[in-house]
């Protein structure tokens, strides 16, 4: 027999209906405070500006609802959400990390993106030194290359005049009307890179992109064959999309006028006329043009977040040491003097090292505002690459960490502008678009990624890794490579990064390169990383720009070496309009004031042009030493 219960309390007995609504009407309050945090958090993490913003920030909040079609407010999209493209194709987007985008079409300018949630969003500052670039170049876009973009050239193989650069690409297709003529070169542009490609970056675990832009971007001159002006359209479609998807950009002008290095980047191959020849004095006084229009633009509120680095010139080569550094100091006080001094105002301004070293730098401009050092690493063009793999996985540890971590604890802000995976030469046109590899022995496996082994594969991983944990702060070269017409295939596959990550031979969190060089056999030593902070002056910080006299003594502009050049030199005259570039046209939904295209209204000296009736040398290719007036 159990023992007997106590009767139950009358109450107990009693209807439980009007308790369960209470306790219903609980858990919806509970539910709906709990959205309203949600809501609120997204808005102040995502969205509002956190720290040092411009007028490039976002307001309001909103949610995902699963596609992009034709947002009337604010949206932020996440991984799975479908995109739609301006031409109406759409993607879905793929982003593990924990990246959002977002449209904003009342404020085109909303900052609130962030490529992954380990980046910080665009209206965050980035402290330089602290925060890690992981990023990839976008060559061969808006500055075409044969081993990037080689069927755009192969049309014209049979052309021997054809030898691989822009400048006879564009003659090529001036000529050939019936094929398109030079519309074919914006064709190009419309289609080798589009939104889903930034996308995709920041999908990658990367969060930069370092942008060439040629110097047809801004206009050309009588005698230049190239399709001018257009390419700045797609410079403000980079701008636009790597807003939405939360990636800064290092704009780098790819190439001068006169060639600052002959090499087939450089606009045209052969010779190099910039600063180095009677009309050096011309180019250099061209090319501030296009780069005080450049620091104008990007050092607006509403880009100066988007476009934290200016690269004013890249791999110059042939010049005199000394003429180099009047030029870049140059560069430096005028772009200062429109941003003003310290951080946050305006870019880090990156300077090449020119092929000369990183030691050749390390005193150069001490106490400098924000100046920073691009050194582009490659084995492929050294003279002992071999056509196997032998030790090079683990080579990048000791030949790329050791130096950079040095420049970076004297000369400041340090950073590989370009590496690839390339270990020699063997990929089709990569030395030139009509010369055969200098690698002795090329295995035509490095050319056909589909031969490659897993064990290959594991190869380039570790190559990959050692390269991203040595560098640091790193943009690879490049971010796709397009099929030869010739070979039907991706003839260069130890250049593409997006090909790497499809493969299997290039992770897709470079974070993961930590301790590979210690796996590897190669480190870590105790000089081989940088363990930071720069000091306060090379961030824009106490004592930025503030110089010793010996620190600018012998940087006089136009440098005496140069004047010598010319009886009397060729020069221009700062006579014309202010080289103001076009802005972004925005949709009728924006509640936003476009921006202007200029930062500094103070800033009213006009543009280098032509001295009137006077007669100049060929800017490339000068045969006399002086301008007839």
């Amino acid at each position: 027999m159990k023992p007997q219960q106590p009767a139950a309390p009358a109450w107990a007995n009693t209807p439980k209906r009007k308790n369960n609504k209470r306790r219903i009407l609980i858990i919806v309050g509970a539910l709906v405070v709990l959205v309203i945090i949600i809501v609120v958090v997204v808005y102040f993490a995502a969205i509002k500006p956190k720290s040092k913003s411009g007028s490039g920030s976002g307001s309001g909040s909103g949610k995902s609802n699963g596609t992009t079609t034709g947002p009337t407010k604010l949206f932020i999209g996440k991984d799975g959400d479908t995109v739609t493209k301006e031409d109406g194709t759409s993607f879905t987007y793929k982003n593990r990390h924990g990246g959002i985008f977002v449209i904003d079409p009342q404020n085109p300018y909303n900052d609130g993106a962030r490529p992954q949630s380990w980046t910080k969003a665009l209206n965050e500052t980035w402290k330089f030194g602290e925060d890690k670039i992981f990023g990839v170049n976008l060559g061969g876009w808006l500055v075409p290359e044969p081993f990037i973009a080689p069927a755009l050239y192969e049309k014209y193989f049979d052309d021997p005049s054809v030898v691989g650069d822009e400048w006879t690409l564009s003659e090529a297709m001036t000529k050939d009307q019936a094929g398109g003529g030079l519309k074919q070169m914006e064709t190009h542009y419309q289609t080798f890179i589009t939104e889903e490609d930034f996308a995709q970056i920041a999908g990658a675990g990367l969060n930069w992109i370092r942008l060439p832009v040629g110097l047809n971007a801004f206009g050309t001159i009588e005698g230049e064959p190239f399709l001018a002006n257009t390419s700045w359209t797609y410079v403000l479609k980079a701008f636009e999309w790597a807003r939405k998807y939360g990636l800064r950009i290092n704009i780098d002008l790819h190439t001068l006028p006169g060639s600052q290095n002959s090499l087939n980047h450089s606009g045209k191959q052969g010779r190099t006329a910039w600063m180095t020849s009677s009309m050096g004095l011309v180019n250099a006084q061209r090319s501030m043009n296009f780069m005080r229009g450049v620091a104008e633009f990007i050092s607006q509120p509403e880009y100066k977040n988007l476009v934290p680095i200016f690269g004013i010139a890249n791999e110059p080569q042939g010049q005199d040491q000394g003429n180099m550094k009047a030029f870049y100091y140059e560069m430096y006080k005028e772009i200062r003097a429109i941003t003003g001094v310290g951080e946050g105002k305006g870019p880090y301004i990156s300077i090449s090292d020119g092929f000369q070293g990183l030691g050749a730098w390390e005193t150069y401009l001490t106490g400098a505002d924000r100046l920073a050092l691009d050194w582009h690493v490659y084995f492929a063009f050294g003279a002992d690459n071999s056509p196997v793999f032998g030790d090079y996985p683990k080579a990048p540890c000791g030949a790329w960490g050791v130096p950079l971590n040095h420049s970076l604890g004297t000369f400041g802000f340090t950073y590989a502008g370009e590496w690839s995976l390339a270990f020699n030469d063997c990929g089709l046109y990569i030395r030139d678009f009509r010369k055969d590899a200098q690698t002795q022995g090329c295995d035509p496996t490095w050319t056909d990624y589909e031969k490659w082994t897993p064990d290959t594969k594991a190869q380039f991983m570790t190559f990959a890794k050692t390269h991203m944990e040595a560098i640091a702060n790193f943009f690879f070269w490049t971010w796709k490579t397009g099929v030869s017409s010739r070979t039907g295939k991706i003839s260069a596959p130890m250049w593409n990064y997006q090909l790497g990550l499809e493969q299997g031979w290039i992770p897709d969190d470079p974070r993961t390169a930590t301790g590979t060089c210690e796996a590897a056999g190669a480190g870590p030593k105790e000089d081989q990383f940088f363990n930071g902070p720069l000091k306060p002056w090379q961030t824009g910080g106490a004592g930025a720009n503030t110089f010793a006299p010996e620190a600018t003594a012998g940087l006089d502009w136009p440098p005496p070496a140069l004047l010598s050049l010319g009886s009397p030199l060729p020069t221009l005259t700062a006579t014309g309009p202010v080289p103001m570039l076009p802005t972004a046209t925005f949709p009728p939904s924006a509640t936003v004031t476009e921006a202007k295209g200029w930062a500094d209204p103070q800033d009213k000296t006009g543009a280098y042009v032509p001295v009137a009736n006077c007669k100049y040398p060929d800017s490339w290719n000068p045969t006399e030493n002086a301008m007839t007036c």
